[in-house]
């Protein structure tokens, strides 16, 4: 096996050991087994859009088949745990730590996953049942490093996410949808250079800095999920909501429609 999943079946095994003393191996899937979880978006997926690899996990064995302990690798070799009691349904403890190997050694591990595991359609199987100490040969490490053209859209669009933006309260306090949004010049490299505002904001009411806030755009999405058609506009652009739903550029010949979130 991999030296990397044995460092990983060994960090699993220890915490199930600390948080979760009183469960036997017989209290969980075929005995502790733990499952490379692939099926979602698949390992290419989770490399160039979440950062990780994806989620290894072992089960309660029964009737809800519910988690017992989850574990995420990151690229940069951190991990992420989570142990769940009450036979999955309660989280009971989160873990962060990490592993001395180099990036390039986890994407070896990636690409290794995606042709031995995905490509074969093994999906949500045991690290056991994956051929993971081939190297794999250039011409595939090659194909994996160039499908990342596939995914462009969706790194940049969570590069975007996790920038901040300027938000009137009458959007996060009093629960208007985003009405008016203007992209300004950044002012450094956290910020997204985006305003957003309800659009029935008076002048005094924007003039005062306590009732504007940061967020970054994903917070502002979850509130208002019909921003994530424009936020990848450039500098100078300024739209107004017409309905329910869309936008427009805004030339200044139009109100803007003001509407309460349901």
């Amino acid at each position: 096996m991999n030296k990397i999943l044995n460092e990983i079946k060994q960090i699993i095994n220890e915490n199930l050991g600390l948080y979760l003393p009183k469960v036997k191996t017989s209290d969980l899937e075929e005995n502790g087994n733990i499952y490379y979880m692939n099926g979602k978006n698949g390992t290419e997926f989770d490399w160039y859009v979440n950062d990780k690899i994806s989620e290894f996990m072992v089960f309660y064995d029964d009737k809800d088949n519910l988690g017992a302990i989850k574990l995420t690798l990151y690229s940069d070799g951190g991990i992420y745990i989570c142990i769940y009691g009450n036979k999955g349904k309660k989280l009971i403890k989160e873990v962060q730590t990490k592993i001395e190997v180099s990036k390039e050694e986890i994407f070896q591990l990636a690409v290794t996953l995606k042709n031995e595991a995905d490509d074969k359609g093994i999906f949500d199987a045991s690290i056991e049942k994956i051929n993971s100490d081939n190297k794999m040969p250039l011409d595939k490490v090659n194909e994996f490093k160039n499908n990342i053209k596939y995914y462009e859209n969706m790194i940049n669009q969570n590069k975007m996410f996790n920038m901040l933006a300027c938000v009137s309260k009458k959007i996060t306090e009093e629960g208007w949808k985003v009405g008016y949004m203007v992209k300004d010049e950044p002012l450094n490299e956290n910020d997204s250079g985006w305003v957003f505002m309800a659009g029935n904001e008076a002048d005094e009411y924007v003039n005062d800095s306590k009732n504007l806030e940061l967020l970054n755009i994903y917070s502002v999405y979850q509130l208002d999920p019909d921003i994530l058609n424009y936020i990848d506009n450039p500098v100078g652009m300024r739209f107004i909501r017409i309905s329910s739903s869309e936008f427009e550029i805004d030339k200044n010949d139009k109100e803007i429609y003001t509407e309460k979130r349901k």
